[in-house]
C-alpha cells in the first residue's frame, strides 16, 4: 500500500512526509499511470477538478481521501458520495493522518466528529420512529443522570453540536461541555460518539 499526495504542484508538505515516510507527492496528471489498488490517495480540494479525481482513484481500486483547508459538512458529504472514505483537514497533525489511514484503509470511514454525530443522530432518530416498542429500553441509563443532564445527552443523541444545546437549553457552551463530562463519567463511556450509541434506543418521549 502506498500513499499519494495529489497536489497542483506536486509538492509534499513536511507534516504529510513525518505521517508518512514512504509517501509520495503527484500532481493530477501523472497519476492514474502508477496508481494500485488499495493505494491511499490524499486529494486536496483545491485542485479544480478534485471530484473526478476522487471518482477516478476509486474505480481503480483505490482509496480516496479529500482533504480541505476549510472543512464544510456539505463538501464532507459530497466527498463520500463521490465515492472517499475520508475526509480532513489539509492540516491535520502527522498523528491524525496516520489513524485516518488506518479506519479508511481497513473499510472505514473517516470524517469530523460533528459531523458523523449529527449523521448518527439523524438515523437514530429514524430508526427510534421505527421501533417505539422499545422507546424505554435504556431508560436506566438517564435514571443515572440529573435532569438536566438528561436534556444534554438527549439532544446530543440526536445529533446537536455543543452550541445547538446550548441554545437548545438557554446555557453557554461551556456548561454544556461540563454536563458532557459528568454524562461521559455517570455512563462509562468515552466521547459524544458512545453516547449516540449508548442512548440510541431511547424515544424522543423519554425526554418529557
Amino acid at each position: 500500500m502506498k500513499h499519494w499526495f495529489i497536489t497542483t504542484d506536486g509538492s509534499l508538505k513536511a507534516r504529510w512526509k513525518k505521517a508518512f515516510p514512504e509517501a509520495t507527492a503527484s500532481t493530477p496528471n501523472t497519476l492514474s499511470d502508477q496508481l494500485k489498488p488499495n493505494d491511499v490517495v490524499w486529494l486536496l480540494t483545491t485542485l479544480e477538478d478534485w471530484n473526478a479525481l476522487t471518482t477516478t482513484v476509486t474505480a481503480k481500486g483505490a482509496v480516496a481521501v479529500v482533504m480541505s483547508y476549510a472543512p464544510d459538512d456539505r463538501e464532507a458529504l459530497k466527498a463520500l458520495d463521490l465515492g472517499a472514505r475520508g475526509y480532513v483537514h489539509t492540516l491535520a497533525a502527522s498523528d491524525v493522518l496516520r489513524q485516518v489511514a488506518l479506519v479508511v484503509s481497513n473499510q472505514g470511514v473517516w470524517v469530523g466528529q460533528a459531523l458523523l454525530a449529527k449523521v448518527l443522530g439523524g438515523s437514530f432518530k429514524a430508526l427510534q420512529q421505527q421501533g417505539e416498542g422499545n422507546a424505554f429500553q435504556y431508560s436506566e441509563c438517564l435514571e443515572q443522570l440529573t435532569e438536566r443532564e438528561r436534556g444534554v445527552a438527549l439532544a446530543v443523541a440526536k445529533g446537536a453540536t455543543n452550541k445547538e444545546v446550548a441554545r437548545q437549553l438557554d446555557i453557554t457552551e461551556r456548561t454544556v461541555k461540563a454536563h458532557l463530562s459528568a454524562i461521559f463519567k455517570k455512563l462509562t463511556v468515552r466521547d459524544r460518539l458512545q453516547l449516540i450509541l449508548k442512548l440510541a434506543p431511547v424515544s424522543e418521549q423519554t425526554a418529557n
